[in-house]
């Protein structure tokens, strides 16, 4: 059965949320939200995290790093906040999904589910090269051959882990930008444009002219091994 762990300030979500999730057949356990996330329960490994900011505007960013220190589970933020600062704060911080009031349970539901299959997803490989560097899609590292790490931001490694999936494919804009923004986002390429200029000064040895991390101009990006 999967762990879901509520972490919620709100008596009223409890109320409702926790016996929709059981219905569900998931496994709920409930902790408070302090605000800088929840303390690790102990002997117990979820699965999947909801993080409930509420209408109360608590910093989803600490938040979500509060949970990030203990956990690598996938975590979706439930909030009152739909500015867009605010939820692109909240998915750099380790967020994997960012939903808004009102949602329905249905809605809350299948993203748990989709969410659940992107992250038990066995990788094909443990290990891929990326010129001087070797990324490991178990550990979530990357180390070149010199022994130095190169730190990526959770949004960062998700891009990567996307491309390094399909060595030599192209992976559209479309794609990418709903697997790790949502729907709503699929038309945001400067997203990717952004964080693949990023990725490139820290992985190509010649960042302007890349070498792994391929531009498909209007189209999407490809990973050359």
């Amino acid at each position: 059965m999967m762990r879901v762990l509520l972490v919620s300030g709100s008596p009223r979500t409890l109320t409702t949320l926790r016996p929709d999730l059981r219905a569900g057949h998931y496994d709920v356990h409930v902790v408070p939200d302090t605000g800088q996330g929840a303390g690790r329960p102990a002997d117990w490994r979820p699965d999947v995290v909801l993080l409930d900011l509420g209408p109360s505007g608590v910093d989803g960013v600490e938040s979500v790093r509060g949970l990030r220190d203990w956990t690598e589970a996938a975590i979706i933020v439930l909030s009152g906040w739909a500015r867009s600062r605010d939820k692109a704060a909240a998915l750099d911080a380790g967020a994997d999904d960012y939903v808004t009031e009102p949602y329905g349970v249905d809605e809350l539901l299948a993203r748990i589910r989709a969410i659940s299959r992107r992250t038990s997803a066995a990788p094909t490989t443990r290990t891929v090269r990326l010129g001087p560097w070797l990324v490991d899609l178990v550990r979530k590292t990357v180390t070149g051959d010199d022994g130095r790490k190169a730190h990526l931001t959770p949004t960062e490694w998700s891009i990567l882990e996307l491309l390094l999936r399909k060595p030599g494919e192209l992976v559209p804009h479309r794609m990418l930008l709903t697997e790790i923004w949502g729907a709503d986002h699929a038309d945001r390429t400067v997203y990717l444009r952004v964080y693949l200029r990023t990725l490139r000064r820290k992985l190509e040895a010649a960042p302007s002219s890349p070498r792994h991390l391929i531009n498909e101009p209007g189209l999407g990006y490809r990973f050359d091994p």
